[in-house]
């Protein structure tokens, strides 16, 4: 018998080592054994006296005396315990496994349909596909959140739960800002070496589903991490913390993808989560709500922050338009809105040290806005970035000095320009091929800056073993983060803004976390 065949069932793996520590221990039990075996696997003769007119055939009858007789020599060697035995304990941290309540289907079947032809009518031409079709037959499938605020109630805990105290404690603690010398590559590099996936706690389930966005809290004494999912879940896991499920807490603000989130800078106790579904909110701890802070019909994709106390804020939607809202003004509306001459705005980023320039991604071109000349349509950029062949994912400055950006692409290419100078046509600096083929069942890949570096960034990888890899401006790999329980590709990257942290999210709602 080869224990190595794959398909080999455990259950008689387990007989045969059974059989063969007998047979070094006591070849008289194993000889006993299988004579048992055998005598109690014969099948038993039954006379016509014991076949009962109308009832089952000899056949059926020995049948059952087979089964019967096997059951007693398989609960005889404890077979059945040791198939108990052998099953895997869940390992899985964070979100729990809901079981489904069966419910009796009942299948219905659709009325058949004459063809046009048969029925003798006259074809009529279809109407023509109405525009942005996709965006309105989704949005009728879930209806949104009430107008106004919204109570955290995490939905992995029992009802009427307050928030552990332990994250509002954590939630309103400021980071520390320490002076450190920054770096050089060799250094770098080390440094990333050194941060592995901890094999306790380093993988947890903080969403249910697929993860479109997800971002650091900027405390620097304990790991608290947000993301958001397909259906509008917003989870935060501290890390090392039993609080909710292994340390995770389940919310849902939205009802749609929540595709951009980020922690203010200027207050770090602030969270903005932004929502296909039209709405951007605020994570009150203190409060325990959800509020409000802009909302629109449909169609919202990114935002940034406008200024530097993060008071003002510019938002980009699937039709192309961009708007500036105030959190300072009454309401849940816009200060301006502008229309740009593009079918749709995927990223909009605002640069770090001149905040009156704003950049957008737009179908094949980047183009950078003066916020004070925007007008209602017709804007003109500033400067501009060519070279993409398709969609754009995603278009960053560098944090520190915003003199780069780095823009990922379809075309399967990272490109990094100069924006020192923001002429008309910002100079191409380099081009990474990067395989950005990642489906519709997967997060669309994005490169991000370190916010710690000016030359730095990571980004997900198609390919296997499944990697999160970090690259030099210049195109060099600096560093490849794998672990064999890394399964699945991590779409959705962040670096600490000040810790030596790096944070990947799946498909599946999970985030990994290398840390030194």
């Amino acid at each position: 018998m080869d224990l190595e065949d794959p398909k080999l069932a455990n259950a008689f793996v387990k007989l045969h080592n059974i059989l063969q520590e007998m047979k070094h221990t006591d070849t008289e039990n194993v000889v006993s054994v299988r004579c048992l075996a055998r005598e109690t696997c014969k099948p038993k003769t039954f006379t016509p006296d014991e076949i009962q007119p109308g009832g089952l055939s000899t056949y059926e009858l020995e049948r059952l005396e087979n089964i019967r007789q096997n059951q007693e020599f398989l609960t005889s060697i404890k077979l059945l315990e040791a198939k108990q035995d052998l099953k895997p304990e869940t390992t899985q941290r964070g979100l729990k496994r809901q079981k489904l309540s069966k419910v009796p289907r009942t299948e219905i079947l659709p009325p058949r349909t004459k063809s046009v032809r048969i029925q003798k009518i006259e074809a009529e031409k279809p109407p023509p596909e109405p525009r942005r079709t996709y965006y309105k037959t989704e949005r009728v499938n879930r209806a949104r959140k009430p107008e106004g605020p919204i109570n955290m109630e995490p939905v992995n805990m029992e009802e009427d739960s307050s928030l552990p105290p332990e994250l509002l404690k954590l939630w309103t603690k400021d980071s520390i800002k320490e002076e450190k010398e920054e770096l050089d590559l060799k250094e770098y590099r080390n440094t990333l070496k050194s941060m592995e996936l901890s094999e306790i706690g380093g993988v947890a389930k903080v969403v249910k589903c697929r993860i479109f966005s997800a971002a650091f809290h900027p405390c620097s004494s304990r790991l608290l991490m947000a993301a958001g999912d397909k259906w509008g879940g917003v989870g935060l896991w501290n890390l090392d913390s039993d609080m909710g499920d292994d340390g995770v807490l389940l919310f849902e603000p939205h009802v749609r993808p929540v595709a951009c989130m980020a922690f203010s800078r200027s207050h770090p106790t602030d969270l903005l989560t932004l929502s296909y579904d039209g709405t951007l909110r605020s994570t009150d701890v203190e409060k325990a709500i959800f509020d409000e802070v802009y909302r629109i019909k449909d169609g919202l994709r990114t935002f940034d922050f406008l200024s530097h106390d993060c008071s003002t804020l510019v938002t980009g939607d699937w039709y192309g338009d961009v708007a500036i809202v105030d959190r300072r003004t009454p309401g849940t509306s816009h200060e301006s809105l502008h229309s740009l001459d593009t079918k749709t705005v995927r990223c909009v980023h605002v640069h770090p040290v001149q905040k009156q320039y704003i950049m957008v991604a737009e179908n094949s071109i980047v183009s950078i806005y003066d916020a004070r000349c925007l007008k209602a349509s017709s804007s003109e950029p500033v400067s501009q970035l060519y070279g993409h062949s398709k969609s754009i994912s995603s278009a960053y400055f560098s944090p520190g000095t915003g003199n780069r950006v780095v823009t990922t692409c379809l075309d399967d290419n990272i490109r990094i320009y100069d924006t020192s100078e923001l002429t008309s046509r910002a100079p191409l600096l380099t081009s990474i091929q990067h395989d950005m083929e990642t489906g519709h069942s997967l997060s669309n890949l994005q490169a991000v800056w370190d916010p710690k570096r000016d030359d730095c960034f990571v980004v997900g990888s198609m390919h296997q073993p499944c990697r999160v890899q970090v690259f030099h401006e210049s195109g060099k790999l600096q560093h490849s983060f794998q672990d064999p329980k890394i399964t699945t590709v991590l779409s959705v990257t962040a670096f600490h803004p000040t810790r030596n942290a790096l944070l990947g999210g799946n498909a599946s709602g999970r985030l990994y976390v290398f840390t030194d």
